[in-house]
């Protein structure tokens, strides 16, 4: 009987002394995993903030942007305001010459004044078309230093663009070197816990893979809408230009 009892006790002990080895190793094993899990917060703490400075740089892209915009707008509403007055221009004309006509019929006997009037007349229109001639001129040359100020500033968004891709693949190829020295470390300390049952969930160097492209596509669509709407900025300038020139054969 007591041969009996001397055996449970070696084997409680035996237990024990297990149980205490498994806590530790649990414990070793729960350390390591909250050291990734606050590296792993601390590197999603810097992509946010990285990410939030693109978002700002892009939106005072898009304001300079809507100042172009505006600026053409302006130039749009100064051709109208053109066109206008030399409709005005036309209509004066037509209204001279049809009183001139009017007129003639009631003043043949003072034909010697009318023709000095008429004379007179031509010479004023000629020096007025000369006058709105040489605005008409001053305007366009104004209007072509605008466009030529604004294909300027086109360029150098086209230039800033080419600088803020370069440094976003600079970012992403560090980002890519980050994530495969990260990647190797857990494939290195992944080793140790293959034979232990863990919980199914998303494993760090997956969460980098994810971030590292969700940040890739979303420069990628940036610079994309940057493109296209400086593309429109310069087509539209383009066809203003245009414009302005057939405009001036007409005259």
């Amino acid at each position: 009987m007591k041969k009996s009892t001397a055996v449970n006790l070696d084997k409680l002990l035996e237990d024990f002394c297990q149980t205490e080895q498994k806590m530790t190793d649990m414990t070793a094993k729960n350390s390591l995993l909250e050291m990734k899990l606050n590296e792993t917060s601390r590197m999603l703490t810097l992509k946010q903030t990285k990410e939030k400075y693109l978002r700002e740089e892009r939106d005072e892209l898009l304001q300079a942007v809507i100042g172009l915009e505006h600026t053409i707008k302006q130039q749009c509403d100064l051709r109208v305001e053109n066109e206008e007055l030399k409709k005005s221009i036309s209509d004066l004309e037509r209204d001279n010459y049809s009183k001139l006509q009017d007129s003639a019929a009631r003043i043949e006997g003072l034909q010697m004044e009318m023709a000095a009037q008429v004379a007179e007349h031509q010479s004023d229109a000629a020096e007025v078309r000369g006058q709105l001639q040489s605005k008409l001129e001053a305007k366009e040359r104004e209007m072509e230093e605008a466009l030529q100020t604004k294909e300027a500033e086109l360029e150098q968004m086209r230039k800033r663009m080419k600088e803020q891709e370069k440094e976003k693949q600079k970012e992403i190829i560090k980002l890519q070197m980050e994530f495969s020295a990260k990647l190797a470390r857990a494939q290195t300390t992944s080793v140790k816990v293959q034979q232990q049952p863990v919980a199914s969930c998303p494993l760090p160097q997956d969460l980098y893979k994810r971030k590292l492209q969700f940040i890739q596509e979303q420069s990628q669509r940036e610079v994309e809408a940057l493109r296209q709407r400086v593309k429109e900025l310069e087509q539209k300038s383009n066809s203003s230009f245009t414009e302005c020139r057939l405009k001036r054969k007409k005259l």
